[in-house]
């Protein structure tokens, strides 16, 4: 049964991040509201909670997982950015995009794309999760709570308990989210391509 964190979304409980951040180190598996909708999250290093991700939306092995991370030069240490990608990126950071770009060696083969060698990064803009990453001091490996069958992100906490109370170790409900996912960006070809479109402007990588 996972645990249930109501979490003030502007000023989150501190106790309830350092309850959540003690769960994701001993390899536990979050669900969390971000600047869009709600997300799994664990710790980097996490198989097994990888895994329980991958159960949980029906994921193979080829889907694109994200480091969110806590502001830009954290995310430069997991992903290899040229001058292109460096600015374009910088600027729409913090923000509702995910940039899949070629990981770094801070990235573990694992939670990599397996033929590509990429990862997805973003920093939302949310004071819950920058609670949360400032707590663990290192990104979150995460993926939009999309279930099998459906389109968009689940958009409340209490649902999630409802819908995955066997499934997760916590849920953080910091309020109604989104229901729009992040925009995603790829830039591991040199040139942007955005292969998603949702809560962020893509024109500006077009």
């Amino acid at each position: 049964m996972a645990r249930y964190y109501d979490v003030h979304p502007d000023n989150p409980q501190p106790r309830a991040i350092a309850a959540a951040v003690d769960l994701l180190r001993n390899d536990g598996l979050i669900a969390y509201r971000t600047d869009t909708g709600y997300a799994l999250g664990i710790r980097l290093g996490n198989r097994e909670g990888l895994e329980r991700i991958r159960e949980i939306r029906d994921l193979d092995d080829k889907h694109h997982f994200a480091l969110v991370c806590k502001d830009f030069a954290q995310m430069g240490r997991y992903v290899h950015l040229d001058n292109i990608a460096f600015r374009a990126v910088k600027s729409a950071t913090p923000g509702p995009y995910t940039f899949i770009l070629p990981a770094s060696q801070e990235v573990p083969k694992a939670f990599m794309h397996p033929r590509k060698k990429t990862v997805g990064v973003r920093v939302p803009r949310h004071t819950v999760v920058a609670a949360l990453l400032s707590e663990l001091g290192e990104p979150l490996l995460s993926s939009t709570l999309i279930l099998p069958g459906t389109r968009e992100p689940i958009s409340q906490g209490w649902e999630i308990k409802e819908e995955l109370d066997q499934k997760l170790d916590a849920v953080l409900d910091s309020g109604e989210a989104s229901a729009e996912s992040t925009t995603i960006v790829d830039f591991s070809s040199g040139a942007p391509e955005v292969i998603r479109y949702g809560a962020g402007d893509a024109s500006r990588f077009e």
